[in-house]
Formats: C-alpha cells, sequence, structure tokens
C-alpha cells in the first residue's frame, strides 16, 4: 500500500512540473548559454530572468533591471530601424535618383532634363529599360505652381511624386492624348481651387519634390529636335531656360546608400517635405533614432550602431521579399514566374498600406504607372521576372541557364529581357559595356531562331557554340535576374494560354 500511494505522489510531482514553466539551458542574441526562462514561457511577473533575442532580461518584483532596461531600448529601436527601412525604400530610392542623376547630369536643376540613350547613361537607373531612351528632370513644388507646355506629337511621359506614385501621365497616355496642352502641376499645401482653368489639366502632387519623364515615340530624328524647342516650363511666374544634357556616355548609380548614408538620405527628405498623415507613426519611431523632422541628422554613438544594424536588417529583409514575395504567388501556376509590379499604383487599398509590396518593388526597380500596373491587351507594358530555375534552385552566377521563348509571344510591339544584378539591381556589368551585353529582344534580326520558331536565350558565364548572339554573360558571385517584358501584351497573356517556361541549368 505505501509502495502505492508512493508512485501516485511521483506522478502527481511529475505532472505538476510538466504543467509549470520550466528554466532551462538556452542561448540568448549573444550566443551565450543562458538558464534564464525561454521567452515563451515567460510569466512576466515577479523575480524572473528571461532569455531573449536580445540578451537576458531581469525582473525584480517585476521591475526591469537598469541593464535590461537598456537592451530593450537598443531592441526595439533596432526593429523600429529595419522596419522604417522597409517603409522609407521608395522614398530613399528616387531621393538618391535625383541627386546621383542631377550631379553628373545636371537634371536636379529647373528646365535641365538628361537624355540617357547609352549603356553608361541608362546604367544608373534601377532596372532600367535598355531598349527606349529615356528623358528625365526634377523639380521642387516648394518653389511655386509649375506649369508645363507640353508639344503635340507621339511622346509617353508622366509625372511622380517622390513615393514613386502618378501625379499626371504625359502625352499619348495622358489627358492631351498626344495632342499636347498646359498642364498644372501644385504642391502638397496648395489650394487645388486656386488654379482651376478651362483647357488646363490641373494635378496635385503629395510631395514637393517630383519627377518629370518622358520618352520619344516617334523615331524622326526631326521631331525629337521640335519637341525639345517647344517643351516649356514656368514656376513661380520664371520662364525655365530648357536643357537637354545629351551625349555625356558617363557612369553612374541610383543604387540607394547603405549604411549611415541610407539615414542621412532619409532624414534630408523628411525635412524637405510635409508629413502625411499615414506616416506619422513612422516619424514617431524615427525620433529616438536621431532622424527627427526640423533637426539635422547628427546621431550618437549609440543611435549610428543601431542605424547601421537596422540598414542591414532591414535590407535582407526586403532583398528576402523581392526574392521570395510571400504576399504573390507565380502568375502562371507550376513556374517560379512573378508578375513584378504586384500592387495598386496608389501603394493602398481600403484597408492597408501595401508596405512589403511596394517596398519589393521599389527595392529592385524605380517608377510606376498605370500601364505598368493594370495593362489592357493591346497598352501598356507587362514586366514577369523569376530567380529560380525549374528546379526551384536560386539562380547563380557561376552556372549556365536556358529559356526557350515559345514562338508568337503575344504582343503588339516587343518583347525584350534584360539582365540585371542582384547587388545594385541595375543593368549586369559584365564587361562588355554595351547595351547589347545585358538585353536582348524581338527586334534583333541576328538572333539565332529554332526550326519551330522559339528562341533559347542563354545566361552565364560561357554561351554555348553557335549560340553567341543568344548569350548574356555573367561574372564572378554577382547573383542576376531578368525582366522579361511584353510591350502591348495580347489576349493570350491575360488568358494565360501563353505562359514562359522555367530556366533550364545546361552546366
Amino acid at each position: 500500500m505505501k509502495k502505492h500511494i508512493l508512485h501516485l505522489s511521483l506522478a502527481a510531482a511529475v505532472l505538476v512540473t510538466a504543467c509549470q514553466p520550466q528554466e532551462k539551458q538556452t542561448t540568448n542574441g549573444n550566443n551565450e548559454i543562458s538558464n534564464g526562462m525561454a521567452l515563451e514561457n515567460a510569466t512576466l511577473e515577479g523575480d524572473e530572468t528571461i532569455t531573449t533575442p536580445y540578451g537576458e532580461i531581469t525582473l525584480t518584483d517585476n521591475y526591469i533591471s537598469d541593464e535590461s532596461s537598456e537592451k530593450l531600448f537598443n531592441a526595439m529601436d533596432l526593429q523600429r530601424a529595419s522596419q522604417a527601412y522597409i517603409w522609407s525604400t521608395p522614398l530613399v530610392s528616387i531621393t538618391t535618383w535625383r541627386d546621383n542623376q542631377g550631379e553628373v547630369y545636371g537634371s536636379d536643376q529647373f528646365g535641365t532634363f538628361a537624355v540617357l540613350q547609352s549603356f553608361n547613361e541608362k546604367l544608373g537607373i534601377v532596372t532600367a529599360n535598355l531598349t527606349t531612351p529615356y528623358i528625365f528632370s526634377f523639380a521642387n513644388l516648394s518653389n511655386g505652381v509649375l506649369e508645363i507646355d507640353y508639344p503635340v506629337g507621339q511622346t509617353a511621359g508622366g509625372i511622380l511624386d517622390f513615393w514613386q506614385r502618378p501625379v499626371a501621365d504625359l502625352g499619348l497616355t495622358g489627358p492631351d492624348q498626344g495632342k499636347g496642352g498646359k498642364y498644372i502641376i501644385v504642391g502638397p499645401e496648395e489650394d487645388l481651387s486656386k488654379y482651376k482653368k478651362d483647357g488646363v489639366f490641373l494635378f496635385q502632387s503629395a510631395t514637393n519634390n517630383i519627377l518629370i519623364a518622358t520618352r520619344i515615340i516617334n523615331p524622326d530624328p526631326a521631331f525629337s529636335k521640335k519637341f525639345q524647342s517647344e517643351l516649356g516650363m514656368t514656376q513661380g511666374g520664371t520662364k525655365a531656360d530648357i536643357k537637354f544634357t545629351e551625349g555625356l556616355d558617363k557612369a553612374w548609380s541610383a543604387t540607394a546608400p547603405r549604411g549611415l548614408d541610407y539615414w542621412k538620405k532619409l532624414s534630408d527628405i523628411i525635412n524637405d517635405e510635409p508629413v502625411r498623415e499615414q506616416d506619422k507613426v513612422w516619424l514617431a519611431m524615427l525620433e529616438p533614432l536621431g532622424i527627427d523632422k526640423g533637426k539635422d541628422f547628427n546621431p550618437n554613438e549609440r543611435q549610428t550602431k543601431i542605424l547601421l544594424k537596422g540598414a542591414a536588417i532591414g535590407e535582407l529583409m526586403a532583398r528576402n521579399n523581392q526574392i521570395n514575395p510571400r504576399f504573390t504567388k507565380p502568375y502562371w501556376e507550376g513556374t517560379y514566374w512573378y508578375k513584378s509590379f504586384d500592387f495598386t499604383t496608389a501603394q493602398e487599398t481600403d484597408i492597408k498600406v501595401q508596405l512589403d509590396e511596394r517596398a519589393t518593388w521599389f527595392y529592385e526597380a524605380v517608377g510606376s504607372s498605370e500601364g505598368m500596373v493594370n495593362p489592357v491587351p493591346g497598352k501598356g507594358q507587362v514586366y514577369m521576372t523569376s530567380k529560380r530555375d525549374k528546379n526551384g534552385k536560386l539562380l547563380r552566377a557561376d552556372k549556365t541557364y536556358k529559356l526557350r521563348v515559345p514562338k508568337d509571344v503575344p504582343v503588339g510591339q516587343f518583347w525584350s529581357i534584360t539582365l540585371y544584378s542582384e547587388n545594385t539591381r541595375r543593368a549586369y556589368e559584365n564587361g562588355t559595356g554595351t547595351i547589347r551585353g545585358s538585353g536582348l529582344n524581338s527586334r534583333l534580326e541576328d538572333l539565332v531562331v529554332n526550326e519551330d520558331g522559339s528562341i533559347d536565350i542563354y545566361i552565364g558565364p560561357k554561351a554555348p557554340e553557335g549560340f553567341e548572339k543568344n548569350h548574356l554573360k555573367t561574372v564572378g558571385d554577382d547573383g542576376w535576374f531578368i525582366y522579361f517584358r511584353l510591350y502591348a501584351p495580347l489576349e493570350p497573356f491575360f488568358d494565360k494560354s501563353f505562359q514562359l517556361p522555367d530556366w533550364e541549368m545546361i552546366d
């Protein structure tokens, strides 16, 4: 009987012990062995030592110790910095673009446009299209209302705010529909009703800083000269001396900086813009990090260390989203092809800001337009991208891959493939220094075509014999991805009767 009672007592003790939170040896955030309570089992009461990813947190009579307080503030600020990176990606990216292009081409000066045509000129733009020329300028609406006299003709352009959202389309895709006209662009703090006039296209930007972009569709050189001579801009009553910077052929980079320079860029642009209602929470989170509207950026030693870590982990998170976008699925079931721009131009829905969606695109690319987001059969463009082969393995720079482009890609204009660096997200620098070295398209007459009309594209260190014209070279350990662009996609793309196969590794 005594033996039976003893067994029952031991069993009860084991049961009670199993139901209580247990302290056990774990590894904390500093890779140190800890005997503290595992975070998921913490009671957060009384006297307790809790193991967290940020080190041990000690409670005494429910109070957090002074040493633990510092750890928690550091943890809180690191979390905020990493998430602020994701939030601010489109803003810092376009600010970098404005500053670095302006330094080389003068396009940050009112009325000066950069004309980018060569490989070096286009190399600066994140995921630039290598098949058509670009014309870019920047303006600041805090200097006054902007009036644009836009010429008649075959052009397509637009104005973006500094969250990279469309303010207005220009030319064939705009309200003038290629007939030209006067556009008035006012800043975020202006009264729009003051500028309403008959025969004028009136728009308001949510930011003071704007990008003005266009491209010439009419291939006649005489038209380009005519367009340049007829384009006019006036701001605050001052007429611009319009200039077009052409033929410099100078390399530059709009890839957002890393480290402390990222936050300096963010601080500068925050001080140059009014605060949107939806961004007030983010500014509250940035304040303890030394990024405070109306104040110079001068972080102390603690803030600097956290900002450096935050920029690094924030970029890793953004890159992870870019490689593995968990908010969406491949466009064609059973493949690894994604439609790149997979959110609204407004960057929000009725219930949320599309935070991860926009950070994924603006980490990898720049710009947005209705034609990019919501193309319809015969109009707009589609950007497809893939970063894995048919076996689901990530693409490598030291291997060679084949993509078989089917016959009769459903496009009203043409298709193109452009090779980009995963590191810079700009055109891939493989030593060729030419547009043809990083991009191929269906307008090229010397591509090798298979008997059935399909075309095999090869990407890797060395071209297979006989397919040199169909090859894009990779070098070193600079990983790569491509955009497969369909210009004026047709119905078979939308009903998915057309589908690209996955990449196949051939060596």
